[in-house]
């Protein structure tokens, strides 16, 4: 394991530790850990990003910020095949990217569970270890959520209710190439996907069954989504909800899959401001009412 550089926030009493580790199952997975100055968290959040996202996106450094400003030890991570390298911001290993599989950013995302409960990256382990995941990275969460009991509390911002996403004609490409290319309107990359993927999914259909363990889910659940969201419809998040045993839905007029927040980001938009405001709520009263 590697720590790369300590960064202190300039407006929050709230330090930040880059970095490197090397998981048992594979590839370097990069992270933050933040927490706030002169005290020692007891509870943690792990932050999961989606499709085509990264640790150092748009909002998530903002919303990462005031989720150690609220007292969490709060770790943020690159899932090891996501295509970000070592400069953090631009996608420099596609061959990565087009290997990624679901299967493969659950063992990610249950490593990285692992390391913050048994407090493997510094400090006491917290008391209680919650979840909040973004698009993909919501519907990896409430998997992941599904197959553990130590996460205290679930947050999920514009999460998929299915991982099964791709088009016919992307069938079509898997099966006369075995790779498919999505487009990244931001960057102008066509960016990879190999057949792995869709075949990855097939052969753990149960396991990655997002309704299937929304329904198995036990942990206090809010689920936040924008009302014009393009890329995944509010209507899959009332699908989450009615599957839910304890599911609160906040549906966010006038915003989309982003709350609004745009990369690079400059002042946080009011959307947004009010989905972090939801969430910590929830993660505070989630742990009061334990």
């Amino acid at each position: 394991m590697k720590t790369e550089n300590r960064a202190r926030s300039r407006r929050t009493a709230v330090v930040r530790d880059r970095i490197e580790a090397a998981p048992p199952h594979g590839e370097t997975v990069r992270l933050d850990l933040r927490r706030p100055i002169g005290s020692e968290p007891e509870t943690a959040v792990v932050v999961v990003h989606g499709f085509k996202g990264f640790k150092d996106w748009g909002f998530f450094p903002y919303l990462c910020e005031r989720l150690a400003e609220a007292g969490h030890l709060v770790a943020s991570f690159n899932f090891s095949r996501n295509g970000i390298g070592p400069g953090l911001l631009d996608f420099t290993d596609l061959e990565a990217f087009g290997r990624n599989t679901l299967s493969r950013e659950m063992d990610d995302l249950h490593w990285m569970l692992d390391q913050v409960t048994t407090g493997a990256f510094g400090g006491p382990p917290p008391v209680r270890t919650n979840l909040l995941g973004h698009s993909r990275g919501g519907g990896s969460c409430i998997v992941a959520a599904a197959e553990r009991d130590d996460v205290a509390a679930l947050a999920t911002w514009a999460a998929v209710s299915t991982f099964r996403r791709w088009t016919a004609e992307q069938d079509a490409d898997w099966n006369r190439l075995g790779v498919t290319y999505v487009r990244n309107a931001r960057t102008e990359q066509d960016m990879p996907l190999n057949v792995a993927l869709r075949d990855d999914f097939k052969s753990n259909a149960h396991r990655l069954d997002v309704l299937a363990a929304a329904a198995r889910l036990r942990a206090p659940w809010l689920l936040v989504h924008g009302e014009d969201d393009a890329t995944v419809p509010v209507e899959e998040a009332r699908t989450l909800a009615e599957a839910a045993r304890q599911g609160a839905l906040e549906v966010l007029e006038g915003t989309g899959h982003a709350f609004e927040a745009a990369h690079p980001m400059g002042p946080p938009p009011p959307e947004l401001k009010k989905a972090v405001e939801l969430t910590v709520r929830h993660f505070a009263q989630a742990g009061s009412a334990r």
